[in-house]
């Protein structure tokens, strides 16, 4: 059954092939019930390579088995197979991905619902699903990269399907720009490896000799970069709040679901390389992203902008957690993330349909009665991301914190970090439901908001249940290889073991929780019952992100909202100029020296003769001196 494995990204690519073809002949619903049964297919089987590693071996930690398509790339010493991984971490982000992913895709066909591009949009969701296969079972960096590639082109079409709208449009140039800075580090990374080791496998890899401090460090720093890119962390985090300008489905299987946990899986996968200063760097800049996209959400009023932030910060804990070398953890929250962001995202979505097209907090509130399913998954939702107990967010939330506590350089302060993320998380995601469903009426009386079709409200009920269960997957309820953290730990050349008692893990984890009822308490108060006054709680400067967007367009001449002009202009008056200046030096020095090319044989005698006396004269005068 594992050998099935190239039928899971071959049947999205199928679909997308398909619609390529006859699309616009399907039309509307056909095109979107025809991608939708090519990723359900695809989460379908699989399953079945899942229950097919399952009993290939009686250990866990032999569980891993390569299919080999053809040799791609060999030249040389270089070689490089196109082929499949199939191990416990491909495989369960393989789980999450497809069947995700399928729930979107139903959820796709209400939302995108007498749209012009309808197949077309499908086309590319098929598309994106397949490269992000690729890159999740790739046996190598090369083909990774390959599906990296793919997802971040997919992005790029998907953020501006409306590309009508100007903010759409520079809002996928932004994306696919800033991304070529991650891309950048993984090229480097893949160079710098294969020169070290002589190899991009994952498996030969792992098996190699460790390379020098110096090179470890800097190839760990420049996947860092690769992901830092991908996974939106400062100071590459600026293109995910602009990439709300495309469909929510979008939002929620691109940019919350699947594509900007990919930095994640690329440090998790080349985990056996990263040194101990890299990993302090990661969990650093992962705290501080954290930290900093928590406080820019709490001033957000666009439904999606809130989300976006939410995505940055979440994507900061996992990155976190990668530092304190907690890979299970950070593969733990990647996949409560996608049930509950996801959730929230197509949430949303049901709230702007269900508004028509509204997307302003502050003309929304009391949508609870209007929108009862909608309100009830995204109430789901918003517990399960703020923390609150049994909710999925608790277990993966809480483990983040106990491997920050236990980092052995700055722990204390990385756990402080984390716990102010978590309250504020708290405060900002509670705000958020209430100025939604609750309070009082701000839309206007010819708005009449009313509750999805069941393609969408389906699609929030499954979600909503893996948000309220989905924690199980890590704890000691079925047997103990099934458990996540068992089942991955094989792959992980230094796996992570709390060494923290049960006594500090249990006041850890009601520290956490205190932290996320206060949060939920104070936005209560604030929003709800207006007992606190609520000017104060949306600074200017959190509500424009602390201007960093603006300062790149300014310093930089960057790509924010207002376009490409500051770019264009850089381009033509510093780089096309210092350009044209050097040829047009070149050509002043061919001017110079044209008369001594003459072409006489007699002008290039007397020059040889000329040269040698100098010569001559030279080497007489060093002998004198």
């Amino acid at each position: 059954m594992v050998e099935l494995v190239w039928l899971v990204p071959t049947l999205p690519l199928l679909g997308f092939c398909l619609l390529l073809v006859a699309g616009r002949v399907f039309g509307e619903p056909r095109a979107g019930w025809i991608a939708t049964a090519a990723a359900a297919t695809s989460f379908v089987v699989t399953l079945v390579v899942f229950v097919g590693l399952l009993g290939k071996d009686g250990h866990a930690g032999e569980r891993s088995y390569e299919f080999i398509l053809f040799d791609w790339l060999p030249a040389g010493s270089l070689k490089v197979e196109a082929g499949f991984l199939v191990d416990p971490l491909s495989i369960t982000m393989a789980l999450f991905v497809t069947g995700v992913g399928a729930l979107i895709h139903l959820y796709s066909i209400g939302y995108m619902h007498g749209d012009p591009k309808y197949s077309k949009f499908f086309l590319y969701l098929n598309l994106f699903l397949f490269s992000m296969l690729m890159l999740v079972f790739g046996n190598n960096l090369v083909v990774t990269f390959l599906g990296w590639e793919g997802v971040g082109a997919c992005s790029y079409f998907l953020i501006s399907f409306w590309h009508q709208k100007e903010s759409a449009a520079t809002a996928g140039k932004k994306a696919f720009v800033t991304n070529r800075v991650g891309d950048w580090g993984f090229m480097i990374a893949t160079f710098a490896i294969w020169s070290a080791l002589g190899t991009v496998t994952y498996t030969e890899i792992a098996n190699s000799p460790a390379m020098s401090a110096a090179t470890g460090t800097a190839v760990s720093l420049l996947l860092f970069v690769a992901a830092a890119g991908k996974s939106a962390q400062l100071p590459l985090y600026v293109w995910l709040p602009d990439a709300m300008e495309g469909p929510t489905p979008v939002s929620a299987m691109v940019h919350a679901a699947t594509m900007v946990t990919s930095g994640v899986y690329l440090l998790v996968r080349m985990n056996n390389v990263l040194t101990e200063d890299a990993l302090l760097i990661i969990a650093v800049i992962g705290a501080a992203t954290a930290l900093f996209a928590a406080l820019c959400a709490v001033a957000q009023h666009d439904i999606k902008k809130v989300l976006a932030y939410s995505t940055i910060s979440q994507l900061g804990y996992m990155f976190l957690a990668i530092g304190s070398g907690a890979y299970v953890a950070a593969i733990f929250h990647v996949i409560t993330h996608a049930f509950f962001k996801a959730l929230l995202f197509l949430g949303s979505g049901s709230v702007i349909h269900g508004m028509h097209d509204e997307q302003d907090m502050r003309k929304m509130g009391a949508l609870r009665a209007a929108m009862p399913i909608t309100a009830a998954t995204f109430i789901v939702g918003w517990l399960a991301i703020a923390g609150v107990p049994p909710f999925s967010g608790f277990w993966s939330k809480d483990e983040i914190l106990l491997a920050a506590w236990e980092q052995k350089n700055i722990g204390p302060l990385l756990w402080a970090v984390g716990l102010i993320t978590a309250f504020l998380t708290a405060y900002y995601m509670s705000r958020q439901v209430i100025l939604v469903f609750f309070g009082e009426q701000r839309w206007e009386e010819d708005v009449n908001p009313h509750e999805s079709t069941w393609t969408m409200t389906t699609p929030l009920c499954v979600l909503a249940g893996a948000a309220i269960v989905g924690g199980a997957i890590n704890l000691p309820l079925v047997k103990d290889w099934l458990i996540l953290e068992h089942f991955l730990e094989p792959i992980f050349h230094h796996p992570h073991h709390f060494s923290s008692g049960t006594t500090t893990k249990i006041v850890l984890a009601i520290v956490s929780v205190a932290a996320g009822l206060v949060g939920i308490s104070i936005a209560t108060l604030s929003w709800l019952m207006r007992r606190i006054p609520t000017e104060s709680l949306e600074p200017e400067l959190l509500e424009n992100a602390m201007y960093v967007d603006a300062t790149y367009a300014r310093v930089v001449g960057g790509v924010g909202t207002t376009g490409f002009q500051k770019t264009a202009d850089f381009d033509a008056e510093i780089v096309d100029g210092t350009i044209n200046g050097v040829g047009r030096l070149v050509m002043k020095l061919g001017q110079l020296i044209q008369p001594t090319q003459s072409g006489y044989m007699r002008n290039y005698a007397v020059g040889v003769a000329v040269g040698a006396l100098a010569i001559v004269v030279v080497l007489a005068w060093g002998l004198l001196l």
